[in-house]
């Protein structure tokens, strides 16, 4: 499980001892909120709620809106109520589902997280979207079920991290984009999002760096290589496993559990009694 690989993070432990600051379905009500602020636009404002009175705005805000700074979220993100509609759905499921794997706690703090780093982005660039910090929960879910399929557009079978790798190849041409036509807004805007993803996503990328290197690593023997290298070599084994202290085999003793010692030169296996308690093989050239 993802939560596994990250359980001795720093997150992880504020978050196992404070299990009662998270808010229960939070994405919910986020999402009533757009739609909310949507008919209030269609009955009352006439779309002036959502393109005057809610949108994050530095200079505004500075003059005394404060409500500015966390009234944005609620943002209709469309102003179609089909896709409107669609697209809370949507979110609505990945927030349900990631609060489900990271437990209400976590979930509250990385979405109050995207939020402040937001705030923080958008007082230094004078803007801010509600956009890429839904966004950041889609990657986020992306990673952790890559190998996910959903319907694009209910009709096209597609894995989640496809359509993750898509939206980020998207973000970065809307930012080489803005870079090109000296928009720095729209250049950095997606920044705080980032940050926010890595800060809670680090567990797990670090995690598949270190298996990356141990695979890579000489020292580190898998047994299908070791098989491939006997086979090579003509030699024929009744056995897969053999200690090279006592000489058990898993033959001898199918329960036992053998180990290669990545310390040792070459290819020594060990018993569960003396991988832990034996002399380290070497080379003569080390």
């Amino acid at each position: 499980m993802y939560h596994s690989r990250n359980s001795l993070g720093p997150i992880d432990r504020f978050c196992a001892k404070h299990p009662r600051l998270g808010i229960p379905n939070l994405m919910l009500y986020l999402v009533i909120g757009q739609v909310v602020v949507f008919f209030l636009d269609l009955v009352l404002f006439r779309g002036e709620l959502s393109a005057y009175w809610l949108p994050f705005n530095r200079g505004l805000i500075l003059q005394g809106q404060l409500w500015r700074l966390v009234s944005f979220v609620i943002i209709p993100s469309s102003s179609n109520p089909f896709y409107l509609l669609l697209g809370c759905y949507f979110y609505f499921w990945i927030g349900q589902m990631l609060e489900r794997e990271w437990g209400e706690t976590k979930f509250t703090l990385f979405y109050l997280s995207g939020v402040v780093l937001s705030i923080v982005s958008g007082m230094l660039l004078g803007y801010a979207q509600i956009y890429y910090i839904n966004l950041s929960i889609f990657l986020v879910i992306a990673t952790i079920y890559s190998e996910m399929q959903v319907l694009l557009f209910f009709v096209l079978p597609i894995k989640m991290k496809w359509m993750a790798i898509i939206d980020v190849v998207l973000i970065l041409v809307e930012v080489v984009q803005g870079i090109q036509m000296g928009s720095w807004v729209i250049a950095l805007l997606p920044l705080a999002s980032f940050i926010n993803y890595f800060l809670f996503t680090w567990g797990f990328w670090a995690y598949k760096l270190d298996m990356a290197r141990r695979r890579t690593n000489p020292k580190v023997v898998q047994f299908r290589s070791t098989q491939k290298k006997a086979e090579k070599e003509g030699k024929k084994v009744a056995y897969r496993h053999k200690c090279a202290v006592c000489g058990i085999t898993d033959v001898d003793d199918p329960n036992m559990e053998f180990r290669y010692c990545s310390r040792c030169d070459g290819y020594y296996c060990y018993c569960a009694e003396h991988i832990h308690n034996h002399v380290h093989i070497h080379s003569e050239k080390r």
